[in-house]
């Protein structure tokens, strides 16, 4: 049987991520083994709200169904989160792996960054007389970082020079917030060194530019080095002197070490993947780089990079006109699935998009929320092909994750994005096979992108329908002055929106039809006939007192039944029989006639997933006994 490992992470370090799923799937070749990747893009800038939203994709996938759990931990430095994946794969008794930050009693797969960081600090010291050093690390909580400092502390203990670190300025992770810093060092505002050890080749790149911009000169006046070796950092200009983790050789290790796992061994292990220091322009060591010819082989790409750019520019253009014009959430739903079946080139023939199923009725009724915690049971399919195979299906159980997969002999990668508004989520997309599109930041792009999308047209239209309620303030009925048509299709909604959230909810549906009203007006007059539906009406509200009683159609009235109401509705049933005249074609009728069919049904929630199934039987129910009280007559 084919195995599934789930991988939690964001996306912000896409290049590392990268090698280190290739890494993993070179491991994993000859196994049968799908990597199911969770990501998102959350920032420490982000409101809570906005991360809440982002890492809710975490709680999606159900770990029992799953063979093993890899933490990504150079991208995910959220310890709360980290720990209730640890704590969810616990329970779920499979093997769990973290890369890149340690927990008790979990496999850990790292490489040695402290050793390469005091081979980086020799290089700066001996080849360069570096003196004075500004560290930028990234988080406090980070492993990776704050292993990387200690290693830049305790280097320079040994050889007697402590003082050389002038200054450890926390970024978390930030490039804004190393531009702010180097811009109050050029201003006067703190000594510039001899050298900034950055973090990560991000803020080391950050920090060039903004050096450049204040007319320092790197490596002339100062040096710059990152970490990551990441392919931006070597054909950047100055190339960026670097420590290259071995990213992909971690991914390789992750993946053996879970087949050892699986096989039996003993949780708790650590696996170190050496690490090189790699000198380079930034540090004025360009014979250690052949960088004008990477440079080159960039420039050669850079013209199917930037049509391809300009392509999917231009297919989230489209994208948003085509919500954006809908005017009803049935036109969003059906316009967007004719976009995408007729072009999905970006998308691939595996594409998933599933929404919550209140997100559309969240549009009609602003009481209706979204949830805020993991995703409903069952999800609203807007788009989903699945190797070329549509799915024809409305609704989906988000227990299965992918609408209509069926593992097959290849091994696939799968990438599952979070589709919410700050921390109210509103579905997620799926992606398959597209390492290539997290490298290059594509997937975050096309995420926020719909995401905001959505947003608009939910927020838009929800306007509009406001606005046209307010030109229609009649929500009862003129005749009966019970509620009409339109203020149930709005009960209807809300408890639609129960029944998606899982509610523990419990109602039941009495339909209603006024016997003999054609005959009434038709002898006596349409005056008459409306004195009738009245007396008729007052019967149902005095019995069903407890419950909100409308008028849906000339001669039918529908009860949604709760509280005591529901709990007694046979007996209430029966006190309306006995209230109720018998069933009459003859004239003249008794003054205080008056003949109601009545069905009934409840709400079952092992096998109803709509109001519109009890409705269905409760109205069945009803025809049935109208056609017995005919018989009798």
């Amino acid at each position: 049987m084919k195995k599934k490992i789930a991988i939690f992470t964001t996306g912000w370090c896409c290049e590392i991520l990268t090698q280190f799923l290739k890494g993993m799937q070179q491991a994993l070749e000859n196994e049968k083994t799908d990597l199911f990747l969770f990501l998102c893009y959350p920032t420490y800038v982000d409101t809570m709200a906005n991360k809440k939203g982002e890492m809710n994709i975490f709680n999606l996938p159900d770990l029992h169904d799953f063979d093993g759990t890899v933490i990504f931990g150079s991208g995910l430095d959220y310890k709360d989160r980290i720990d209730d994946i640890i704590s969810r794969s616990n329970e779920a008794g499979i093997p769990v792996i973290m890369q890149g930050s340690r927990r008790d009693g979990i496999s850990y797969v790292g490489s040695d960054n402290y050793v390469a960081t005091k081979t980086m600090c020799e290089h700066l010291y001996k080849e360069h007389g570096v003196r004075r050093i500004t560290f930028f690390a990234g988080t406090k909580d980070s492993l990776d970082s704050e292993l990387r400092l200690q290693a830049v502390k305790d280097y320079l203990n040994e050889t007697g020079r402590p003082d050389d670190l002038i200054e450890v300025f926390y970024t978390n992770w930030e490039n804004a917030s190393a531009t702010r810093r180097v811009n109050e060092i050029c201003s006067g505002s703190g000594v510039l060194p001899d050298v900034f050890i950055c973090a990560n080749d991000g803020l080391a790149m950050e920090t060039c530019v903004t050096l450049g911009n204040n007319g320092v000169d790197v490596p002339g006046d100062v040096l710059v080095t990152g970490y990551d070796f990441i392919d931006d950092s070597q054909i950047f200009d100055p190339s960026i002197a670097s420590v290259d983790q071995c990213f992909t050789d971690m991914g390789m290790e992750a993946g053996k070490l879970w087949l050892e796992l699986s096989g039996g061994a003993a949780p708790g292990s650590s696996h170190i993947i050496p690490c090189r220091f790699i000198p380079g322009e930034s540090c004025n060591c360009a014979s250690f780089r052949n960088s004008d010819s990477i440079r080159r082989r960039v420039g050669r790409e850079a013209f199917s990079k930037r049509a391809m750019t300009t392509y999917f520019n231009r297919k989230l253009n489209l994208i948003d006109s085509t919500i954006l014009s809908c005017l009803t959430f049935v036109d969003f739903k059906k316009n967007l699935h004719r976009l995408l079946e007729e072009n999905h080139d970006f998308e691939g023939n595996s594409f998933h998009i599933l929404l919550e199923p209140n997100f559309g009725l969240s549009i009609y009724d602003t009481n209706i929320k979204l949830g805020t915690k993991g995703y409903s049971k069952h999800m609203e399919v807007i788009y989903s092909t699945e190797n070329g195979v549509h799915y024809k299906c409305d609704k989906f159980a988000s227990k299965e994750l992918i609408p209509g997969f069926i593992p097959d002999e290849k091994n696939h990668l799968y990438v599952f994005l979070p589709l919410h508004e700050a921390d109210e989520a509103c579905g997620y997309i799926v992606f398959k096979d597209c390492l290539d599109k997290v490298e290059n930041h594509f997937l975050n792009t096309y995420q926020s992108r719909m995401g905001l999308v959505f947003d608009k047209f939910r927020h838009a239209l929800s306007l509009d329908l406001i606005n046209k309620r307010l030109l229609d303030l009649m929500r009862r009925d003129s005749l009966t002055n019970v509620n009409n048509r339109m203020a149930y299709e709005d009960k209807e909604k809300y408890l639609q929106s129960q029944i998606n959230s899982d509610s523990n909810i419990s109602f039941g549906i009495a339909m209603f039809d006024v016997n003999s009203l054609k005959l009434i007006n038709d002898s006596l007059g349409h005056d008459a006939g409306d004195e009738y539906l009245i007396k008729a009406c007052r019967l149902i509200c005095r019995v069903f007192k407890h419950s909100p009683v409308y008028r849906i159609g000339g001669d039918e009235f529908i009860a949604v039944l709760a509280g005591d109401d529901y709990e007694e509705r046979e007996t209430l049933r029966q006190d309306l029989n006995e209230h109720m005249s018998a069933y009459t074609r003859e004239l003249p009728l008794p003054a205080d006639y008056v003949s109601i069919a009545c069905g009934m049904a409840v709400f079952d929630p092992a096998s109803d997933i709509s109001v519109q199934d009890v409705v269905k039987r409760a109205d069945e129910e009803m025809y049935a006994v109208k056609a017995r009280m005919k018989e009798s007559a």
